[in-house]
């Protein structure tokens, strides 16, 4: 896939990650006790990746044609993190 591509879909993805992310915020509401300080710490956390998500998908947009292929792998290993931390934070409105 050319770079082009790659960060048209790169933004995309992360794009719906993040409103992913703001859905899950408006349903905490239905958390109290232990199971709400768990949301919050799971979220806060989520909210920490995401900041980062975003400085590695700006490096990648701006990396020279010789650092491409290392800001798209830290790019790539970020999104994964996020990823995985949005999936335990789903976990908590089964």
């Amino acid at each position: 896939m050319d770079r082009k591509t790659f960060k048209e879909k790169a933004k995309k993805s992360i794009d719906d990650l993040f409103a992913r992310i703001d859905d899950l915020d408006l349903k905490k509401e239905k958390f109290q006790g232990e199971a709400k300080f768990k949301y919050d710490e799971k979220i806060t956390q989520l909210k920490t990746k995401r900041a980062e998500l975003q400085q590695k998908f700006q490096n990648m947009k701006d990396a020279s044609p010789e650092k491409w292929e290392e800001a798209k792998e830290a790019f790539n290993k970020s999104l994964d993190s996020f990823k995985a931390g949005l999936s335990k934070l789903g976990e908590l409105f089964k």
